[in-house]
């Protein structure tokens, strides 16, 4: 049986997932960074190896329990998104002189009036509106619907009206309707390469006509008028509407331009037939076929995301170097390969809302003979313990480590993963590097140690995972900032 989700769904979905960024918990989001280690083949427990690719081609992530248990195994630290960091997105579409923009059509897709082979398409190929490139963004970040496009012609003059009614750029006779102008913090926070914010004009809105028409085009310019060259005016547009006139013009027996002169109200469907041109004066003429187009609901500009299809939703998140907001959460000493959006996790056993999360352990050392190497095996020989350095901070003599589910990274040599505890000595397997953990219950960097070790503040397979991307290496550093946005459609 032939159906389908249409888009105002996918909208409807797109508003219930940013409504949900401004509700209580649960519906806490987190951006987390992890995988400090390279991307390659770990070992088992069980000898058996597994491939999770190369830091040059990192594996697709599988959407499964595994997956999702990995997330925690090494995840540095995350930051909250707050209503604040996301916006509904459109594609980014630049005005740029020379191209042929398809105009705004409501009947894309549907089939052509008297055949059963052939679908109304745009100049661009597109069978749907939100696959026709009509609408642009100007160099000063205006943004505008295409109207009409004369005829398929190439546009040229960057349209810069602001004004709330439609407008005709002269020199390529295109007509654009003024939709919103994105704001400074659009500009910096939800404008990417592929895609730009998008939010409804008040204004622009609110000077609209329900129902009215804008445009109608010539499907079929007929032939054989007798009633001489020229303009007729006054001819009525029927359908449920009221009040929409146009002027048709004659040259050389055919239809040549329809205007529109009065827009009306009202009209959900429209049409002139070649009987009404006759009757209007234009006789002699037969075979004219015009195309009444009609607005959205509302109007042009009444509803800017479901117009321009905001079935997109953008997470913008930076990463400021070690997050001053509370330092020791984020290491600018180690790289990271994983982004991750994880909704309603835990940290110490209770709901989540801190601004930033640390997800590494950390030891309180009383003392070390060197620095820690990043990313060296660690091994705890009294308890067999085994982990991984993310970074030595000897400042604070803080030693920050994972522990992960394969040999070298965090099982013992019975294949169980087992804690670092006590003071027993520490050693580094590539630097050689030993050191004693405190046994000092304190706090250190705004870290609590009990009697010399934390677990971190991302309460392990907590929450869900909702998103994952791997990545070759993003190397950090104390001068930068990571920017990642996230891009969801729906």
């Amino acid at each position: 049986m032939p159906a389908i989700i249409t888009n105002k769904f996918r909208i409807h979905n797109q508003e219930q997932f940013v409504e949900s960024f401004s509700e209580a918990s649960p519906n806490v989001y987190y951006m987390g960074i992890g995988r400090p280690q390279a991307w390659a083949t770990s070992t088992r427990g069980d000898s058996r190896t597994q491939y999770e690719g190369t830091d040059t081609t990192p594996l697709t992530p599988v959407d499964s329990i595994s997956q999702e248990y990995h997330i925690f195994d090494d995840i540095l630290a995350a930051k909250r998104v707050t209503t604040s960091d996301v916006s509904i997105v459109i594609t980014r579409r630049n005005w740029t002189s020379g191209t042929v923009y398809d105009y705004y059509r409501h009947d894309y897709g549907h089939y052509v009036t008297g055949s059963t082979s052939s679908v109304v398409t745009a100049d661009s190929g597109a069978t749907s509106l939100f696959d026709a490139t009509f609408y642009v963004m100007n160099s000063t970040y205006d943004v505008y619907k295409v109207i009409d496009n004369n005829g398929g012609v190439a546009s040229t003059e960057e349209p810069t009206n602001t004004g709330n009614t439609i407008f005709e750029t002269s020199s390529d006779g295109y007509k654009w309707k003024y939709m919103y102008s994105l704001s400074a913090a659009q500009q910096t926070n939800f404008l990417s390469t592929d895609f730009m914010a998008v939010a409804t004009n008040s204004t622009v809105a609110a000077a609209n006509t329900d129902g009215a028409i804008d445009l109608v085009k010539i499907k079929s310019a007929g032939s054989g008028a007798s009633s001489g060259d020229g303009d007729t005016t006054g001819i009525a547009i029927k359908g449920d509407g009221s009040g929409a006139q146009v002027t048709v013009t004659i040259s050389s027996g055919v239809v040549s331009a329809v205007t529109v002169t009065s827009g009306g109200s009202g009209y959900t469907y429209g049409y002139i037939s070649n009987a009404d041109l006759v009757s209007a004066g234009i006789t002699g003429l037969s075979g004219a076929e015009l195309d009444v187009i009609i607005g959205p609901k509302g109007g042009h500009g009444e509803d800017a995301i479901k117009e321009l299809g905001g079935y997109y939703v953008m997470l913008n998140t930076n990463f400021e170097a070690g997050e001053d907001s509370n330092t020791g959460d984020f290491t600018t000493a180690n790289d990271f390969r994983r982004v991750v959006l994880m909704r309603d996790i835990e940290s110490g056993n209770s709901a989540a809302t801190a601004t930033t999360l640390r997800g590494t352990k950390a030891i309180f050392l009383s003392s070390a003979s060197g620095t820690f190497t990043v990313d060296e095996e660690i091994n705890q020989a009294t308890t067999g313990a085994v982990g991984k350095v993310v970074e030595h901070d000897t400042t604070n003599s803080i030693l920050y480590y994972i522990q992960t589910r394969f040999n070298d990274e965090g099982l013992d040599s019975n294949g169980n993963l087992t804690a670092f505890s006590g003071t027993n000595t520490i050693t580094g397997q590539s630097s050689s590097v030993t050191a004693t953990p405190s046994s000092s219950t304190t706090t250190v960097d705004n870290i609590s140690f009990t009697s010399g070790y934390n677990s971190g503040e991302i309460d392990e397979d907590t929450g869900d995972v909702i998103y994952i991307e791997n990545r070759s290496p993003i190397t950090r550093a104390s001068d930068q900032t990571e920017n990642v946005k996230l891009i969801i459609e729906f």
